[in-house]
């Protein structure tokens, strides 16, 4: 009976959904409290269900359903609950991918950590692109891999039992006390993980984490296929979709705007992309540079996930380090660059530099030319020999129209990848996927990376590909828009409240290309002491975002994301993009993101009254 009303329960809201639920990709931080993200939602929402109010006005005031919908949103947490219903297991239990592989992976990453061994048991097919070797050499996992022609035949063994298998129909598990962690692989639209045993459930927040950094969550527009499939009992439905011509499209419009020649791949979020990355330029060195360290150099307040994932790739392999670099305020990136570069050669090590140009979220551009001249210096190790020259991985989701690496542009002489979150100007924020190309020098790490893109599962999916053939053609005329509303606004900031502080390109750079729509506001304080001044600035911050928020709701959201379609999104990056980062290196200042679409002049009343009013 309870199963019965789970499903008729689910229907329902299926019909009576907000459309939010299924468009949205940013989360909606005025109904956020990041304490609670993990459980919120699910807790008001099994109140509706016991409540049987499905209604549409009930469903859209519900709390945020996690922080970013990578990691999951309210689709993808009502089919991890409706199947805990049905299994009679915790809704936390069930745990949702985009990817095939990585819920593997995640488990195989915690019993690397843990030293403990694991089996993997499958009756029909592995993942695509699970490939054992490469899986134990690169990644360092420790695994057997054997083929059952039953359930039946899984017996005990000394460590983690994971049994994958390929279903039609979601939410369908045979069951084996033997097994530790069920994996179901359906189709192209990912996959579905429970953990079973009171004695697992150590390992839930590590998977959420892995899905957080290192792919997404079953995608919204997938979560409502596995839905009905899940109601109905019936078999997955497949769509019609045009993927090639998409595809064609996507990767030919990322070649144009980047002025690059090789071939791009898209990812299904820029952190996957990333990691595809990082792990793809550690495969190389263990092949070409065998025994020698590698170094990740990563920027100290660069955005938190880029910053956490590097550390977690690090913990995974002792020949891997993260150093740091300082590149805001007082730090000049190119010598620092070079001071650290300097410091690896003499180590005879393998330096990998991961850097955002302009910066986040001070917008500070380098001087490209010092930094050309930085990067392809030769240098020497201590003992004479030429050392092993620099990859620049560059994140220009901030300027993606900047060609940075093609034929005669400052990163084209050496080794040079970009890498862009489409979830920001590619798609409008439509979509969570991102893209990377390299320059000629670097077109033998790409197919490394492509290697490991793929192993991970983590292609951008057939929507994304859809979304971005539809958006990217017009991304360089809406980054010309945004740019000359932020700077007009930006002017006006400087007119009203000269004595705040605004990051943000200069003219001169801008006539090079460099055009973002995201400036940093530092506002003026007061106060008798460091701690009441810093105080003090903090309290306008939240004060000055919540009336804009409040004054224009139509426009103006409290949310991280950038390169949005219409609208200002405003937030304050230590308590959002800069979560992980170490706590002496976050920004307490706002950033504020113009889109070429919004209300410029009642922005700028709403500014005013709040100026008159401090």
């Amino acid at each position: 009976m309870k199963d019965n009303a789970v499903v008729s329960y689910i229907k329902q809201v299926l019909k009576n959904m907000p459309n939010d639920w299924l468009n949205l990709t940013t989360h909606r931080l005025d109904i956020y409290e990041e304490k609670l993200a993990k459980t919120q939602f699910l807790d008001q929402f099994e109140t509706l269900f016991r409540d049987d109010n499905s209604e549409t006005s009930s469903l859209n005031i519900l709390p945020t359903a996690y922080d970013y919908i990578r990691l999951g949103h309210p689709l993808s947490c009502i089919l991890e609950w409706g199947i805990a219903k049905e299994q009679n297991e915790e809704s936390e239990n069930i745990i949702s991918f985009s990817s095939k592989t990585t819920p593997v992976l995640a488990i195989l990453r915690k019993n690397l950590l843990d030293n403990k061994k694991t089996q993997i048991l499958y009756k029909d097919l592995l993942p695509p692109f699970f490939n054992e070797e490469t899986i134990k050499n690169v990644y360092g996992y420790n695994f057997e891999v054997k083929k059952v022609k039953s359930i039946t035949e899984v017996s005990d063994f000394d460590g983690s039992i994971i049994y994958i298998s390929e279903e039609e129909i979601i939410g369908s598990f045979e069951i084996n006390e033997n097994i530790d962690f069920y994996v179901n692989l359906h189709g192209e639209i990912g996959s579905v993980l429970m953990v079973s045993g009171k004695d697992n459930e150590r390992y839930i927040s590590e998977i959420q984490h892995v899905r957080r950094r290192e792919t997404i969550a079953m995608t919204p527009s997938n979560a409502i296929i596995a839905l009905k499939s899940f109601v109905e009992k019936a078999p997955i439905e497949k769509t019609n979709s045009e993927v090639e011509k998409n595809k064609a499209s996507v990767l030919d419009s990322i070649i144009d705007v980047t002025g690059t020649t090789g071939k791009p791949l898209v990812g299904s979020s820029g952190l996957s992309i990333q990691y595809a990355i990082m792990m793809g330029l550690i495969d190389d060195a263990l092949e070409n540079h065998k025994g020698k360290a590698i170094k990740f150099i990563v920027p100290t307040n660069c955005y938190g996930g880029t910053n956490d994932q590097a550390r977690r790739v690090a913990a995974c392999n002792d020949n891997v380090a993260v150093v740091d670099l300082e590149v805001d305020g007082d730090n000049d990136m190119v010598q620092s660059i070079d001071k650290v570069l300097n410091q690896i050669a003499n180590q005879d090590a393998i330096p990998y530099i991961i850097a955002e140009i302009p910066t986040n979220p001070r917008v500070e551009v380098p001087d490209l030319l010092k930094l050309e001249k930085v990067l392809n210096k030769e240098r020497k190790t201590a003992s004479g020999a030429i050392a092993i020259d620099p990859v620049f991985i560059l994140d220009q989701t901030f300027c993606p129209n900047v060609h940075f690496l093609g034929k005669g542009e400052v990163l084209s002489k050496g080794r040079a990848i970009s890498y862009v979150s489409g979830s920001k100007f590619p798609s409008g924020g439509k979509c969570t996927a991102g893209y990377v190309v390299g320059n000629i020098k670097a077109e033998h790490l790409m197919n490394k990376i492509e290697t490991h893109l793929l192993l991970c599962d983590n292609e951008a999916t057939e929507l994304q590909y859809e979304i971005l053939a539809k958006q990217l053609p017009s991304m360089n005329e809406r980054i010309k828009g945004a740019y000359k509303n932020t700077r007009e606004f930006v002017n006006f900031i400087n007119e009203k409240l000269p004595e705040a502080k605004i990051n943000f390109v200069s003219e001169e750079l801008a006539e090079h290309g460099f055009t973002p729509s995201v400036f940093s506001l530092d506002l003026p304080t007061k106060g008798n002491s460091t701690e009441e001044k810093e105080m003090y600035k903090r309290a306008l911050n939240h004060k000055l975002i919540n009336l804009m928020i409040t004054e224009i709701p139509n426009e103006s959201k409290y949310c991280v994301s950038y390169g949005q379609l219409k609208g200002v999104y405003w937030t304050i990056p230590a308590t959002s993009t800069q979560g992980t980062t170490k706590e002496g290196d976050k920004d307490y200042i706002a950033r504020v993101s113009l889109s070429a679409n919004m209300d410029m002049e009642h922005h700028k009343k709403v500014f005013t009254d709040f100026v008159e009013k401090i």
